[in-house]
């Protein structure tokens, strides 16, 4: 028998499928699956399986995500957007009254993108290179409430810090999963975690939360901060 029932954390919730239980979000484009998530319908709604080992953010919560500045009626800016994977879920969770701004570096992979923003109004896909902010400073409108950053790059905390610091006021959210391998491929995990957090310190931002995603994504860690000051 089939249930779902809200989480913890607004517009995310739990379905028991078949003595399974698995994350979902409300499908903001019913009858749509995005990358072959199966879908269920349950009590009138549309919901979308939110698979943790394709999605970080999903696998962070999987593993005992504190803090989820992502909800309904958030304003986004997605770094690394890729296909739209966890974009999509994103998308669900903000609802009409939000906005993801998702920023993609490779325009064969933003391809994909550009067409799930064609059936979601709150997309706006951006080809761009995060880390460079003020080159797509004029597309993104509004306050932005979250920067929500998956990146392969070797300098992921300062490339956060900059998006933050362009679009974000205090109080405003990080959230940035680490890419161990991309930023060095021959030293320690712990090491490599230590340095971009220390980093992230020392740019002024408050860490509210501190996931490893093992064993749902390999040499991850999932952190969450905040602005508590004026960043310079």
């Amino acid at each position: 028998m089939t249930k779902v029932t809200p989480h913890k954390f607004a517009g995310v919730y739990s379905v028991e499928d078949n003595d399974r239980t698995s994350l979902c979000t409300e499908s903001l484009t019913p009858g749509i699956s995005v990358y072959g998530e199966k879908l269920i319908d349950y009590e009138g709604k549309e919901f979308r399986v939110w698979s943790t080992r394709r999605s970080k953010l999903s696998a962070a919560i999987r593993n005992g995500l504190g803090e989820m500045p992502i909800q309904p009626g958030s304003r986004i800016l997605y770094l690394g957007a890729a296909s739209g994977t966890t974009v999509s879920h994103c998308s669900d969770i903000v609802g009409s009254s939000g906005v993801v701004h998702a920023v993609e570096f490779s325009e064969r992979t933003a391809r994909e993108l550009i067409h799930l923003a064609s059936s979601r109004n709150n997309i706006v896909p951006i080809i761009d290179d995060a880390r460079h902010p003020t080159r797509y400073v004029s597309v993104v409108t509004g306050p932005i409430e979250v920067v929500y950053q998956d990146v392969a790059q070797p300098n992921q905390a300062e490339i956060l810090y900059e998006n933050l610091k362009t679009f974000c006021s205090f109080g405003a959210w990080g959230m940035l999963a680490i890419k161990a391998r991309s930023i060095d491929s021959t030293a320690g995990l712990d090491e490599i975690y230590s340095n971009e957090i220390a980093t992230l310190d020392r740019l002024g931002l408050q860490i509210e939360d501190n996931i490893d995603l093992s064993p749902l994504e390999k040499d991850h860690r999932f952190i969450v901060c905040r602005v508590t000051e004026e960043l310079t």
